[in-house]
């Protein structure tokens, strides 16, 4: 018996626990380009509200120089979740520099990690103004390097309520690299390697970059807002168990935090081949919000 079927269960459970009114969201939305600013430089985006929003995110990159994600976007705005996307700082409309591409240099830099952080939390501070309903619960959605940028980003800004991580590391970023250069984009990986063989390397192996690291879990130990991680199992860019070991641990010491795992996927558990990892996140959004006495004025 497949993750999916597992999957599917836990979706439909979700929605039997969930209100009437968190299942007749219109997919009705409007579209409006916006600018903000951020640490001195003018940020270009776009906000999607829906006629009726239950939640509200703004979507945070990985390291690549990413415009701003409409189709995403599009697709949360569908389910009933307003969404503010941007450019990344230095591509498209977006002022700045982009720092990169290459992989393990100032690209994961602390200054830069930071720098992209606030640029989120800006966003976040920015959308707030475009919801009708100011008590409308808003949180960071994010993909691959942003499991490093959320954490930290959450944890500078009070009005951040939730956070959804595809992809996301969870541990250092200088482990990550270790991982990643002994994968080196073997897609066959994990046919030839054991679990063992990659947390030796992931934990021993001499680090090609010299730079402070950035661990996530030094923000995340302070929140104590949900979260949740989607993993793919075949993923050649993090050492997914590694990463799920270091989520159960804080999920022992009571952070609210969870995650679910793919035996299909790998490192892209967006992929609209596969709806179940987004159609997860947004039934999981969905009983956060309404389940949460936080928010149940707002709606």
């Amino acid at each position: 018996m497949n993750n999916n079927f597992f999957s599917n269960i836990f979706i439909w459970l979700l929605i039997i626990a969930l209100p009437e009114i968190a299942l007749s969201q219109s997919t009705d939305f409007t579209i409006q380009d916006v600018k903000f600013e951020s640490q001195g430089i003018t940020l270009a985006g776009s906000v999607l509200i829906p006629e009726k929003a239950f939640a509200a995110a703004v979507i945070v990159h990985g390291s690549d120089p990413v415009k701003r994600e409409m189709e995403f976007a599009k697709r949360l705005a569908k389910e009933g979740i307003a969404v503010l996307t941007y450019d990344k700082r230095g591509v498209g409309e977006s002022g700045g520099v982009y720092v990169g591409p290459t992989v393990g240099t100032n690209n994961i830099d602390p200054a830069n990690l930071n720098l992209l952080a606030q640029d989120a939390n800006s966003a976040v501070n920015t959308f707030r103004t475009y919801l009708k309903n100011k008590k409308t619960p808003i949180g960071l959605v994010g993909f691959s390097q942003a499991g490093w940028i959320i954490p930290i980003a959450a944890s500078n800004n009070p009005k951040i309520d939730f956070m959804v991580l595809f992809s996301c590391p969870t541990i250092s970023t200088l482990e990550q690299l270790r991982f990643q250069f002994y994968t080196n984009g073997n897609n066959n990986f994990w046919e030839n390697h054991t679990e063992s063989d990659a947390r030796e390397h992931t934990k021993n192996d001499p680090d090609k970059y010299q730079f402070v690291e950035t661990d996530p879990k030094i923000s995340l130990n302070t929140l104590s807002i949900p979260g949740l991680w989607l993993f793919g199992e075949k993923d050649i860019q993090i050492p997914v168990k590694l990463c799920i070991e270091e989520l159960n641990k804080m999920k022992s010491q009571g952070k609210p935090f969870e995650y679910t795992l793919f035996s299909n996927l790998g490192h892209n558990t967006v992929s609209d081949k596969d709806t179940t990892p987004f159609d997860i996140s947004v039934q999981w959004i969905m009983q956060k919000t309404f389940n949460n006495k936080k928010f149940k004025n707002s709606n």
